[in-house]
Parts: structure tokens; C-alpha cells; sequence
């Protein structure tokens, strides 16, 4: 009789196989997380925050595995949580990586033809070039830096 105990397995007859989603302020530690996150409250030791929460926390993922996280929107929306023991503090860029993407962002800023640096990206690949440039529609000076002009005396 014994025997035929240890050879039975518990069988859940409601488990799908899928993974455990959380609703909207439904995992753990989740309204800690959420009033740290608007800074209203300490960084929670344990616990499990998305990928945005943990960066608003000066955390990052650090190689763990993403765990099933939260759905919205009848299931279309999806995120995916981390655990805050096993994160690691954001890494901060070196000079070299601020140039590269100053560099890059410049390139998708900066009109071909007016050489104008926008505050913002330009849509480059369909007009190829500023509003300004295109069609003629005035750009509010704010929105834009002058190039540099030249740098000789006379």
C-alpha cells in the first residue's frame, strides 16, 4: 500500500502550462515598487519590477531570465518582470560612448541642406530633409540650433 502512494503525482487539472500572469498592481511587492518608482518611498530589497521600473530605480536586468509579468488589454499587451535582489546598478557610459551617440544623434537631427541641428529627429529617409527645406513651412527658431559659422577673424 505504501508502495503504491509514492508512485502517485499530484496532478493540477486547471494548470495550462502557462505561465502565471499578474494584473495591474497584482505582484509581489508591487505598490512598494510602484510608490518607490515616483519616489515616495524606499527602493524595496525583494520583490518583482519591469524592465522601465527597475530603470527608474538606477537598476538593470543583469542577465537574469525575464519572468511572466503583467497583461493588459485582453492579453495583447504584455511585460515581463525581474527580480529587484538579483539586479544590478546601471552601468553609466564612458566619454567615448556620450561622443558616439551625440555623433549619431546629430546625424539623424541635422538637415542635409540647411545644416540646421532640430532638437528633434528629422524625417530624413521620406522628405530628406526640414519641413523648412521641403515645403517651406517656417520652423519656430526654438526648435533648431544655427550651424556653426566660420571661425576666421576677417
Amino acid at each position: 500500500m505504501a508502495d503504491e502512494l509514492e508512485d502517485l503525482v499530484d496532478i493540477d487539472v486547471y494548470d495550462d502550462g502557462k505561465p502565471v500572469e499578474f494584473g495591474w498592481l497584482q505582484g509581489p511587492n508591487a505598490a512598494a515598487i510602484l510608490a518607490a518608482v515616483r519616489g515616495q518611498g524606499p527602493v524595496p530589497k525583494t520583490g518583482l519590477a519591469t524592465r522601465r521600473q527597475l530603470r527608474a530605480l538606477g537598476l538593470r536586468p543583469g542577465g537574469q531570465n525575464a519572468m511572466p509579468g503583467l497583461s493588459w488589454r485582453n492579453g495583447r499587451r504584455k511585460a515581463y518582470f525581474y527580480r529587484i535582489e538579483l539586479a544590478l546598478p546601471k552601468r553609466t557610459p564612458t566619454l567615448a560612448q556620450e561622443r558616439a551617440l551625440d555623433r549619431a544623434m546629430a546625424a539623424r537631427q541635422t538637415c542635409p541642406t540647411c545644416r540646421r541641428r532640430y532638437h528633434y529627429c528629422l524625417p530624413l529617409r521620406t522628405l530628406g530633409s526640414c519641413l523648412e527645406c521641403y515645403d517651406g513651412t517656417p520652423a519656430d527658431p526654438a526648435t533648431y540650433t544655427l550651424p556653426p559659422g566660420h571661425t576666421l577673424a576677417a
